[in-house]
């Protein structure tokens, strides 16, 4: 059982390691710059723009999951 235990934790762990790779990460923090931007911009539908513009980056990384997976979930709120 311990064996088994284990493995399903290496296993996890691997998992884990693989969702957050260069590509994500780098892709991350691109997103997170155009979503600092977006905060700054006194026009709304600018905002909105630059928003959708971060959530298409992180959805060009391999997060079309929605970040399910990963630590890098979309913030697709209109409002922010």
């Amino acid at each position: 059982m311990r064996i088994l235990t284990l493995a399903v934790a290496a296993c996890a762990a691997a998992s884990l390691a693989a969702c957050n790779s260069p590509a994500d990460k780098q892709a991350e923090a691109k997103a997170d710059a155009l979503e600092s931007q977006a905060a700054a911009t006194p026009s709304e539908p600018q905002e909105k723009a630059l928003n959708a513009q971060a959530d298409a980056v992180e959805q060009q990384a391999g997060n079309a999951d929605g970040g399910a997976t990963t630590a890098n979930t979309p913030d697709t709120s209109p409002s922010k």
